[in-house]
């Protein structure tokens, strides 16, 4: 379940760029398009997670964890922005997509079989594709990179991408109350009083978006930054929630390879829209070399 997850996730990304990608289009900017999309998921989360459930209960716990994920979304997203502004967006993104490949071999290390995380060799061929294909396909589609500011947010987005991904997991551990405790999983949340992990997230990452905003562009959003927000906003939202479900019903030979398939399916799909609707330019041999590296590193070549 965890890949159907990834990729439904995957599909709601994408439709939530090209919103963003409108926007812009339309004389937007990304900061005015982001506060009003980051907020707008904010909301829908709180219908997802506890609405949907009719779960109301408060758990500090829970929500302290994700008033922590969230700072670790806000400083990406921020990050993002500023990468975005200071160097080539093409590299920039495929550095963002390539950070995928290391949570699961983080959690290798620190975890170990034993506690569901498996690497074989075949995951780490497959994700050595993935990360030669998303970096060869951003690097295609970029003229000039040689900016030491935009180097510098450009690794803080790769660290905070890790940090995030491998804090969904590390949250989806602690939720598994069969596991044994340890230094790095010194106690488990009970399966209960949990909703508002979701929503605190967002909540923190809409409150640094509006923060953002209130300093850069002291103006009422226009009505094509709105409207594209709040399209943008439900379907990010909406990959949020299957996002951080994903690693919560992974097995684990999908721990290793979901975040990896997650970040191919968003460039394939992007890419898709990007030539047909937009005519770009696509490098299909790079993205054809991602899709390979997802064969390679989820096939059970050792049972065939």
């Amino acid at each position: 379940m965890g890949i159907f997850f990834v990729l439904l996730a995957a599909v709601l990304v994408s439709i939530s760029n090209f919103c963003m990608r409108r926007s812009i289009d339309a004389g937007g900017s990304s900061k005015a398009y982001l506060v009003v999309q980051v907020t707008c998921s904010f909301l829908i989360m709180i219908l997802l997670n506890p609405v949907r459930t009719n779960d109301y209960a408060w758990g500090w716990q829970a929500v302290n964890l994700g008033l922590i994920g969230g700072l670790i979304f806000g400083i990406l997203m921020w990050g993002l922005g500023k990468t975005l502004e200071k160097g080539p967006p093409g590299l920039s993104f495929a550095i963002l997509n390539t950070s995928s490949v290391i949570p699961a071999i983080a959690l290798a290390l620190l975890f170990g079989a034993s506690l569901g995380h498996t690497y074989t060799f075949w995951n780490g061929a497959g994700s050595m594709l993935v990360a030669f294909g998303l970096f060869w396909a951003g690097w295609s589609s970029t003229k000039n990179a040689n900016k030491a500011v935009w180097l510098s947010f450009a690794t803080l987005i790769f660290v905070a991408h890790v940090a995030f991904l491998v804090y969904l997991q590390w949250w989806a551990m602690l939720l598994r109350t069969n596991l044994p405790l340890s230094s790095l999983l010194p106690f488990h949340v009970q399966p209960m009083n949990i909703q508002w992990f979701m929503p605190s997230i967002l909540f923190v990452a809409a409150a640094m978006q509006c923060v953002i905003y209130a300093l850069y562009e002291r103006r009422i959003p226009k009505g094509a930054e709105v409207y594209y927000g709040i399209l943008g906003g439900i379907t990010n939202g909406a990959c949020t929630f299957f996002l951080i479900l994903a690693p919560q019903r992974a097995s684990a030979w999908e721990n290793a390879m979901i975040f990896p398939i997650f970040s191919v399916a968003v460039i394939l799909l992007c890419n898709a829209w990007a030539q047909i609707l937009y005519k770009e330019k696509v490098n299909w041999r790079a993205n054809g070399l991602c899709l390979a590296g997802i064969i390679v590193g989820t096939v059970a070549w050792n049972t065939l």
